[in-house]
């Protein structure tokens, strides 16, 4: 699977654990940044990531910030993407099977790095269940 994945400078640390250990299960990962300690704006790495899903150029996203709050939002900025916040992997596993979700976020001050695999885990490994569920994630895409 393709998978993006973008930190502010916040989460860099977490982001290459993450990068390093889903390349070494086989996944082709788009990192997008940052890739050091100094200040960036979490909007652009949220834009780029919710662009690179969009477009198709990644299957799934992987978002990271102090929190996960402001790179969630960035994410879900794009109408295309269904980012969920999640610090535990019931709520990764829960955001695919009820909201198609197409990206995670999670906040690398909130979450280790074990618990962070976790949940990207379940995230990657369940699929959405559709029926009922569909007809509210087709609302998703309309306006608010």
């Amino acid at each position: 699977m393709r998978i993006a994945i973008a930190c502010d400078h916040a989460a860099v640390s977490l982001k290459d654990e993450l990068r390093d250990w889903l390349s070494g299960e086989g996944h082709d990962m788009l990192d997008l940044g940052t890739h050091g300690p100094d200040s960036v704006n979490y909007p652009d790495y949220g834009r780029r990531l919710a662009e690179a899903v969009a477009s198709g150029e990644a299957e799934r996203g992987i978002a990271l910030c102090g929190s996960g709050i402001g790179i969630s939002i960035a994410v879900n900025r794009n109408p295309a993407l269904r980012c969920a916040l999640v610090s535990e992997p019931l709520s990764a596993s829960l955001a695919r099977q009820h909201n198609d979700a197409n990206a995670i976020a999670m906040g690398a001050r909130v979450i280790g790095a074990e618990m962070a695999r976790a949940c990207v885990t379940a995230f990657l490994s369940t699929d959405f269940l559709g029926g009922r569920h569909a007809a509210r994630v087709d609302m998703l895409k309309e306006p608010a």
